[in-house]
């Protein structure tokens, strides 16, 4: 039977990634595995930032064998992404078993300003998925998906995508975390759902008050437990040396609930 543990992930950059342009004032050095370690979170989420990791990543990708499984970003901050980029990270995931699926982070942006409402067409996904098929299993398609995005035309999107990850980008939204899953989950309801968690509100570029923190954990378990969500995701590896308050105290209900069974798991 599978734990609370087994259904959550650690958003990874590379170390530093947050020491500049968030007014965090600390420099971090923790890698993602080490924060992994440090989290006690056995699954991440590893997306390119700023270019960061370079290519190849297949080194770099050694420690992460260590873990139960991992998504690699196609897309990286900012809608980064390469076909050769792209291309690299199927092949990482040929060689390495616990890697489940590939990421897309920033996907989407505004049709108005952009041209276009994701990084890549639909046509372009398909074309991506048609290539899942590595080492004998299939990869699953995950993405990004903002409360502030959720009124744009996505569905064609999101159809194509197993997972969709639901992040609240500052704070004070979050007190419509309820209506905004029951509106992630119209807009996109066969997709496997992740509900994101900031550690620090990067939409305020203030410490993530605690309250608020308490407050989206107990709702992504509550949510784990009534079957509405596949999992949460702790955001990020690069502040989990900082002992910012809201990564202490998310540390300590990690070890308190981790362990938990949740019934019809198997």
């Amino acid at each position: 039977m599978e734990t609370v543990r087994d259904r959550m992930w650690l958003w990874a950059h590379e170390a530093g990634s947050h020491d500049t342009g968030w007014d965090i004032i600390r420099t971090s050095r923790i890698t993602p595995v080490e924060a992994a370690f440090y989290m006690d979170v056995p699954n991440l989420i590893m997306v390119r930032y700023h270019d960061k990791p370079e290519m190849p990543f297949d080194q770099y990708a050694i420690p992460f064998r260590r873990l139960k499984k991992v998504f690699w970003s196609v897309v990286g901050g900012a809608g980064r992404s390469s076909e050769e980029e792209r291309r690299h990270v199927l092949e990482l995931a040929a060689s390495n078993p616990n890697i489940v699926g590939v990421f897309m982070d920033d996907f989407f942006r505004r049709a108005q300003d952009e041209g276009a409402l994701g990084v890549l067409s639909v046509e372009e996904l398909q074309s991506l998925r048609s290539q899942f098929e590595v080492a004998g299993r299939r990869l699953g398609l995950g993405v990004t998906l903002y409360t502030h995005q959720l009124g744009m035309p996505l569905a064609a999107h999101l159809e194509l995508c197993d997972w969709v990850s639901l992040w609240t980008w500052e704070a004070p939204d979050l007190q419509d975390l309820e209506e905004n899953l029951a509106r992630c989950e119209q807009l996109a309801p066969r997709s496997r759902k992740l509900l994101g968690l900031y550690m620090y509100d990067y939409g305020l570029h203030i410490p993530m008050p605690l309250e608020a923190m308490q407050m989206q954990c107990e709702t992504a378990l509550r949510w784990l437990r009534e079957g509405r969500i596949e999992g949460m995701i702790f955001l990020a590896t690069c502040i989990c040396d900082l002992e910012f308050e809201a990564v202490e105290w998310s540390r300590d209900w990690i070890a308190r609930v981790g362990d938990e069974e949740l019934e019809g798991s198997g």
